[in-house]
């Protein structure tokens, strides 16, 4: 991927010679096609791509598309204004990427001008820049797909062994998503037989989710390392802002092998055990999430007496679960409620949030998997939380349900049965 010229940024509507039309189509242009709109579907590829720019100080990253003939753009964070689009074409013989594609290895410049072997190269001086970065992003299978890139037109320190470890971490994280989602839409094409196409999906889940784990933990131990050797304040942020994006993708990890644990093993697991404090522990879940989300009214009401068997940590998962869903998807200046009370019979935990109503026609499908709300802006996650949810409480021999009105709000309700110790 390459920057345009200063040109190009003093007249955005331009279009230099060396761009084709976002509106044209490649030659190959239903499998490139398909595969683009898979990338542009992957919710955390823009993260990812914030997360390299934050972390190089460069203002353009992207994931490209990228054959002998075309340069596809398929997703893209732009801070320069560069004006390239997730559908956007370069020329391919202008870039870099060719070079990368042939030879698998990836090329990180620093500053172009001076570099050795890039000061003469046409393509830096085409587009201007001086610092570069693209990363083959490989299949398991070992299919060539394309590069992640970054660009900046002002030098910067990216050939160091963190940088580097970070791009190909998310490389590789991006084949294996990127595999994972055109194989099960080949699947799904070929397979008539709906039951066998759930299981190969629910296979493939779990050893998705296990696979991933080995590229995350690089990426989590790089973090902790710079954050203890770095002074500067800025540094260390940008440390912290990696560890906590990990964070964010061992959880959505958790519920991809919960779930798939659940469908292949007969439902989600639970370890009964005594506890004395639930309500001090379901006050550290609501802290937690409060911490997470300042600027959110978060309204709590726990009064929970006596000792309860239960599985805590499912427990608190539960609660996580739930305040998750109502913060991301109530209105940004709404308010959220979490109650809960032991009666005569039952542990009753319950999340309400104002906002849109869900459709009464979703109402059945909510706790299906993979079910998003169609009302709601935001499509973080994987669509997984509130069918675990209802995984858990089920374990547990309780029932989870909801009711959704313009009126009244939204509110779930949780009702495991009581088993005092």
């Amino acid at each position: 991927m390459l920057e345009a010229s200063d040109p190009i940024r003093a007249n955005p509507g331009a279009m230099p010679r060396h761009w084709v039309s976002d509106r044209s189509r490649p030659d190959t242009e239903g499998d490139i096609a398909r595969e683009v709109a898979t990338v542009a579907h992957l919710s955390a590829i823009p993260g990812m791509l914030q997360l390299l720019c934050e972390t190089t100080a460069m203002g353009f990253a992207a994931v490209a598309r990228v054959t002998d003939k075309t340069w596809v753009a398929c997703a893209v964070l732009d801070a320069i204004d560069f004006g390239l689009k997730p559908g956007g074409q370069l020329d391919v013989n202008t870039t870099l990427c060719l070079e990368v594609m042939h030879a698998r290895t990836p090329i990180f410049i620093d500053h172009a001008s001076i570099d050795p072997v890039y000061r003469d190269h046409p393509t830096p001086k085409l587009y201007e820049i001086e610092s570069y970065i693209s990363v083959p992003i490989i299949m398991p299978d070992g299919r060539y797909f394309g590069n992640l890139c970054a660009i900046d037109r002002h030098p910067a320190n990216v050939s160091d062994v963190r940088t580097i470890a970070l791009f190909k971490g998310f490389a590789q994280m991006i084949g294996v998503q990127l595999e994972a989602d055109l194989a099960r839409q080949n699947e799904q094409t070929a397979l008539l037989d709906e039951r066998a196409v759930s299981e190969l999906r629910e296979q493939f889940i779990a050893v998705l989710g296990h696979d991933l784990r080995s590229p995350l933990a690089a990426i989590s131990a790089s973090s902790r390392v710079l954050a203890k050797r770095v002074t500067d304040p800025v540094m260390a942020e940008i440390a912290q802002r990696i560890a906590t994006n990990a964070t964010r993708m061992s959880a959505l990890i958790d519920d991809v092998l919960d779930f798939a644990r659940g469908r292949l093993g007969g439902g989600i697991g639970i370890q009964f055990q005594t506890v004395d404090d639930v309500e001090t522990r379901l006050r550290a879940v609501v802290n937690e999430i409060s911490d997470s989300y300042p600027d959110r009214r978060l309204n709590t009401s726990i009064n929970m007496i006596g000792r309860v068997r239960c599985d805590l940590a499912r427990l608190q998962q539960l609660a996580s679960n739930l305040l998750g869903n109502a913060l991301t998807h109530g209105p940004p200046n709404g308010t959220v409620e979490i109650r809960a009370h032991v009666n005569d019979s039952d542990l009753v935990l319950q999340v309400w949030n104002d906002g849109e109503p869900i459709p009464p026609e979703s109402l059945g499908k909510i706790f299906g998997p993979f079910w998003r709300n169609s009302t709601s802006g935001s499509r973080q996650g994987l669509g997984l939380g509130l069918h675990i949810c209802s995984e858990i409480v089920k374990a547990h021999g309780g029932h989870l349900s909801v009711t959704s009105t313009r009126e009244g709000g939204t509110q779930f309700t949780a009702r495991l049965p009581l088993v005092s110790g």
